[in-house]
């Protein structure tokens, strides 16, 4: 079986970190257990361009079990944990492309080797295997029916894509659905992305001045927390609503240069580029930690900070420091790609099992209506959404009221009143 891991030794490793993950994945096991029996995915090629994780893998186990032929690469260059890239070839049988540091011609190289499958399916995290398949693997376009996209930045680009008559299959935004970015954007995002900036820095969190770039949902997250643990928030927004939202929830709100000369630890989750820039970085304290939360590194213009800064060097594992013509120092984490899987473990496993689940069913419920879809990107079904926050609460142990058949005539009545 062709492969490209860092280390096929690490399986044992690896294996018990998906076990672990999947302790903590019950509504994935449950989907999973159904699709052993029914196989709703038989003879679907897919090619999934993932965050390779712990948590990634049980979701490719489960694809696998519901009868699909998978193949599974990187989406990002340092988010891939290379004992369960191991672990998955070893004993799931499941060709991986992906090494935690890989270059970027590595990169597009573990992308093309997962192209190389001829998929039908393809499921993405940013967009960059759909890219590479409409621009240079073009002839492999005929063959592919559909496919998903876990994230916001991904979600952007096909929608732009589709938008621009560019899109030729239908694909599955799974980051839309409400079980996926109310819980993993905020409350994953937001824990992972401060236990990123800890395993890199180890500084304390109470008393600094931390600032959030974009108050949409991963922002949320990250205030929260950061706020939980005695820091000083500021949030950075361009729209006035989400700006004016940050400041009734008790934050300071500011444009980017105010922030830049206040800020200790900076955070940036908008999915867009240069937040803080060349014009920012001369204004920043000594000290200034920067780290992104976003998919891709281009939050920070780092071209700009390269060209300011009079030396580099590393002091500390994905902690990169730049020392600056008047002796400041601002340090990047992780490369300025996203700090809780560049520097940690990614989301807890808790949170990417309703995630995983939405993928998991998005692709079943795209096999039952492939006919009547069209080349454009649909959201998760609101019944599919409902059923996996169902399962979820059923896994906590939590019971909730259905509504009676009085409460449902009312709310559906527009004869009561006063």
């Amino acid at each position: 079986m062709k492969h490209d891991v860092a280390d096929i030794g690490l399986a044992d490793v690896g294996r018990l970190k998906i076990e672990w993950a999947d302790r903590q994945m019950p509504v994935l096991a449950a989907i999973r257990e159904r699709f052993v029996a029914e196989q709703p995915l038989a003879g679907w090629r897919i090619s999934a361009c993932l965050h390779v994780t712990a948590e990634t893998a049980n979701l490719v186990r489960t694809l696998a079990d519901g009868g699909a032929d998978v193949v599974l690469c990187s989406s990002n260059p340092l988010s891939t944990q290379d004992d369960v890239a191991a672990s998955l070839v070893a004993h799931h049988g499941i060709p991986v492309y992906a090494i935690k540091g890989e270059d970027r011609d590595s990169y597009y190289a573990h992308i093309g080797a997962a192209l190389d499958h001829e998929p039908h399916i393809t499921m993405d995290d940013g967009a960059d295997l759909v890219n590479e398949l409409h621009t240079k693997r073009t002839d492999l376009l005929e063959g592919v029916v559909g496919g998903t996209e876990e994230t916001t930045t991904g979600v952007i680009r096909l929608r732009a894509m589709a938008n621009a008559g560019k899109l030729n299959y239908p694909v599955v935004a799974v980051n839309e659905a409400l079980t996926k970015h109310l819980f993993d954007n905020r409350y994953g995002t937001g824990q992972s992305a401060i236990d990123g900036i800890l395993r890199a820095t180890n500084i304390l969190f109470a008393g600094k001045t931390v600032v959030v770039g974009g108050y949409g949902w991963v922002g949320r997250g990250i205030a929260s927390r950061a706020h939980g643990m005695g820091s000083n928030v500021v949030v950075c927004e361009v729209d006035p609503i989400r700006a004016l939202e940050a400041s009734m929830d008790g934050y300071r709100v500011m444009n980017a240069a105010d922030s830049a000369r206040v800020g200790d630890v900076f955070i940036s989750g908008t999915g867009n580029l240069n937040v803080w820039g060349g014009e920012h970085f001369p204004l920043m304290p000594d000290g200034a930690i920067l780290a992104n939360a976003g998919h891709f590194n281009d939050e920070f213009e780092l071209a700009a900070l390269e060209e300011q800064a009079t030396s580099t060097r590393e002091v500390r594992p994905f902690t990169r420091e730049y020392l600056m013509p008047d002796g400041r120092r601002i340090y990047v984490l992780a490369d300025g790609r996203l700090v809780n899987l560049g520097a940690a473990e990614g989301h807890p496993a808790m949170v990417m099992d309703m995630s995983f689940a939405n993928q998991a069913l998005g692709l079943e419920w795209m096999r039952s209506n492939l006919e009547g879809l069209e080349h454009k990107v649909y959201g998760i079904p609101d019944d599919i959404d409902r059923e996996v926050a169902r399962l979820k609460l059923e896994s906590m142990g939590i019971a909730i009221d259905p509504m009676t058949d009085a409460q449902k005539a009312y709310s559906e009545s527009w004869e009561s009143g006063t």
